[in-house]
């Protein structure tokens, strides 16, 4: 049984007419015509009874087409419901690392929150690299230079730049240091992505040359509020986005460090696998940062006096 042929049986019932039914799907008269012809000898029945002035169905023919058209309406009414996931609904999984201060500061997925009512937002927050697809989540927070080739990447802020920083208490007891490499000489605070792993070290650059440093710490962790916090203790010289320390700079609880060998580089975005047809959801994500970080540059040129665009 060839089931293509079924609706245009439904269009030759509804329509009474085999040149309506053939504009209505877009196909030729005989056509139509053949098509219910090839229904009748697969059945075995007569369906239509057809006269040079109408077209009628026979008793079989209007069974048929009753029994079809319940279901044929269900069918209808779940393409319907397909076309209106087109409205942002549904639930977000996204996960980010635990340095995207911009991504994960509040403002930003507190505003998407209030404009989307109908999507519910999962963040994990985790240092793991993964694969995001293969466990399920729609996107990613990372720093551009660790994500795949192969995904789309939009940018979540600006360039980022990396500070060494220690509280004045640490800085008065044990000085400052002038070079990148006399941090091995000082008690640091390190970060680690999980236990089996070394310690992170150190990047800076000098003449245009990166290079970095293997510091000792002598206390260590994963988690940058705790590193943050040791060095406002005095505990040592920390190494962290200066989006996570700008506040205590700004307030002089910390104090920056050998900033001439840390120039800026490109920072976090949100990544997603390509997709010819992306969930309305995540596309709903994609325009509401978009239009975040314009309005967030718009004010920083505000705030420069530059003229806004």
């Amino acid at each position: 049984m060839d089931l293509n042929l079924l609706p245009l049986l439904i269009a030759v019932a509804e329509e009474r007419n085999f040149r309506a039914a053939a504009d209505r799907m877009g196909v030729t008269r005989s056509a139509v015509s053949q098509s219910i012809r090839r229904l009748e000898d697969q059945l075995g029945t007569a369906l239509v009874l057809r006269t040079t002035r109408s077209v009628h169905l026979t008793e079989a023919g209007a069974a048929l087409v009753a029994a079809l058209q319940a279901p044929l309406t269900e069918i209808g009414g779940a393409l319907d419901t397909a076309v209106a996931q087109d409205i942002p609904r549904g639930h977000l999984k996204l996960t980010a690392t635990s340095i995207a201060e911009p991504f994960l500061s509040g403002p930003l997925l507190a505003d998407f929150v209030r404009s989307h009512p109908d999507v519910t937002v999962d963040v994990m927050v985790t240092d793991e690299e993964f694969d995001i697809v293969a466990h399920g989540f729609d996107a990613g927070v990372r720093l551009g230079e660790v994500i795949e080739k192969d995904m789309i990447a939009v940018p979540v802020g600006g360039d980022q730049q990396e500070r060494a920083a220690a509280s004045p208490a640490y800085l008065a007891a044990h000085g400052i240091p002038a070079h990148p490499r006399e941090l091995v000489d000082h008690l640091c605070i390190g970060w680690r992505r999980a236990p089996e792993l070394a310690p992170h070290r150190w990047e800076f650059v000098e003449n245009n040359q990166p290079f970095d440093v293997a510091v000792n710490p002598g206390f260590t962790t994963n988690d940058l509020r705790l590193m943050i916090r040791m060095a406002l203790a005095g505990a040592g010289i920390t190494f962290a986005p200066e989006e996570c320390l700008k506040e205590h700079f700004d307030t002089g609880s910390l104090v920056p460090l050998l900033d001439a060998f840390l120039p800026a580089f490109p920072g976090f975005f949100l990544y997603f696998p390509q997709r010819r047809n992306m969930p309305p959801k995540l596309r709903a994500l994609v325009g509401h940062l978009r239009r975040f970080r314009a309005l967030r540059n718009d004010i920083a040129q505000s705030a420069r006096g530059a003229p806004v665009s």
